[in-house]
């Protein structure tokens, strides 16, 4: 199994996935497009597609150029029966790519929070994993409204919209399930005086946010990483 992974921000990755793809044997091919990289012009050489955040906004055309690229290639994927995985900044492109509209600026969500399925969600092979007494990191202020034909699955108190399906084989996730230890310290170092501005206490309440959800956050991450390379193997068949 080869995926294609979707960098739209530098410092971002897939985290905690990795775990599960090195156990399963996946191959990955890492695309950054903000580094001028060129998206592939086919699904035709990967088995599915997963697009990361970023902190620039899901209309930032102007800013980011490939996002309309990407967009196309989202959809060419999903029309063949490759699944896209969408988090975070990811799951707004993947709404917008199939019409959704995006929502800008709401007040900052960061941290852990508790996710909890809806009906559809606890029949979703992915979704229903979820669990509201294991919060799962989140980091944004963007929303959106869910793409026609779009199911939703998770949802939060104070985003309604944070898992998604849409399409043929695509999912959205708008909580970042693959944030580990390593990937919420980076990001935050990098983002201090925003955070200072924003979120006031957060360098006392991230690292006992840490010690007292990261491990469960990170089992989630493993069981969903593997459900979805079940999925993608199954998607095709």
């Amino acid at each position: 199994m080869r995926i294609l992974i979707v960098e739209n921000f530098a410092g971002t990755d897939i985290g905690r996935m990795a775990k599960t793809f090195r156990e399963r044997g996946v191959k990955t091919d890492v695309v950054q497009p903000f580094d001028g990289t060129p998206l592939p012009a086919t699904p035709d050489s990967h088995d599915g597609m997963i697009v990361l955040g970023g902190a620039q906004d899901a209309l930032d055309d102007a800013g980011s150029p490939w996002f309309s690229s990407l967009m196309e290639l989202m959809r060419d994927f999903d029309r063949a029966r490759r699944p896209v995985l969408g988090i975070c900044l990811g799951s707004q492109l993947l709404a917008r790519a199939h019409g959704g509209r995006n929502i800008l600026a709401r007040p900052l969500e960061f941290g852990y929070v508790p996710i909890t399925p809806n009906a559809a969600g606890r029949d979703d092979p992915l979704m229903s994993l979820l669990d509201p007494a294991v919060p799962i990191f989140q980091w944004h202020s963007d929303t959106f409204e869910l793409p026609p034909g779009a199911t939703l699955l998770a949802t939060g108190t104070e985003y309604v919209n944070q898992g998604y399906r849409v399409g043929e084989v695509s999912y959205g996730t708008q909580f970042h399930f693959e944030v580990d230890r390593t990937l919420a310290e980076r990001w935050s170092s990098a983002a201090a005086a925003h955070l200072d501005e924003r979120k006031p206490g957060w360098r006392t309440a991230l690292p006992a946010a840490l010690d007292r959800n990261e491990p469960a956050a990170c089992a989630f991450c493993d069981s969903f990483t593997g459900r979805w390379v079940d999925f993608v193997a199954a998607a095709r068949t």
